[in-house]
């Protein structure tokens, strides 16, 4: 059995890397694409006084985000 030079190490590393990362990039897209339709749902339920407590139960939206997002504090 022959010993794999670093190099060669690297480039494997970099094969089981790769497809990961390309799906984690097309998730982290698919989920900034749901937050812009999610965003406007949610600051449309504070302003009927749902509890924050209960819009993060149902979205796993955290209460900051939820805060923020209610208030107009962060932008996209």
């Amino acid at each position: 059995m022959t010993q794999k030079t670093p190099a060669e190490l690297r480039a494997d590393a970099e094969k089981r890397l790769a497809p990961l990362g390309r799906k984690r990039m097309a998730l982290l897209a698919d989920l900034e694409q749901l937050d812009a339709t999610l965003r406007p749902e949610i600051v449309q339920a504070r302003s009927v006084e749902l509890p924050i407590r209960r819009i993060s139960e149902l979205t796993t939206v955290s209460p900051n985000t939820i805060r923020a997002w209610a208030s107009g504090a962060a932008s996209g």
